[in-house]
C-alpha cells in the first residue's frame, strides 16, 4: 500500500530555466514568460509584452530566499515564523498553498 507524503515533508528547488533577480530592496522579482496561447495572440494583436515580472512581497521573498533543494517546507516554515513572527500567521495552510502555487506556475520543483 502507497503511503501519502506529508506535504510539509517535500523539498522544493528553483527551476534552472527560471530567470529571478534580488531587487536593491532585497525583494525578489521573477521574469516569466507569457508562452500561452492566448498571449501570443494577444502579443501580436495588441502589443502585449512576451514577459511578465513578478515581484514577490516580503513573505514570498523570504520564503523565495530559503528555497535551496535541501530545506522541507517545513524547516522552511521553522524560519519564516522566526523572521516574521505573527505575520506570518496562519502559518502552516499559507505557506502550502504559496508552495503549490509557486509549483503551478512552473517556478519551483517539489519532492
Amino acid at each position: 500500500m502507497k503511503q501519502n507524503k506529508n506535504y510539509l515533508d517535500f523539498v522544493s528547488s528553483i527551476k534552472e530555466s527560471l530567470e529571478w533577480k534580488k531587487l536593491e530592496s532585497g525583494m525578489i522579482q521573477i521574469k516569466m514568460e507569457n508562452a500561452v496561447v492566448f498571449n501570443f495572440i494577444s502579443q501580436k494583436l495588441f502589443g502585449r509584452p512576451r514577459f511578465s515580472y513578478i515581484d514577490l512581497e516580503e513573505f514570498g521573498s523570504f520564503i523565495w530566499k530559503q528555497i535551496d533543494g535541501k530545506s522541507t517546507i517545513f524547516e522552511i516554515g521553522k524560519s519564516v515564523s522566526e523572521k516574521l513572527k505573527d505575520k506570518a500567521e496562519p502559518l502552516y495552510p499559507r505557506l502550502s498553498q504559496y508552495f503549490k502555487t509557486l509549483q503551478l506556475h512552473g517556478f519551483i520543483n517539489a519532492e
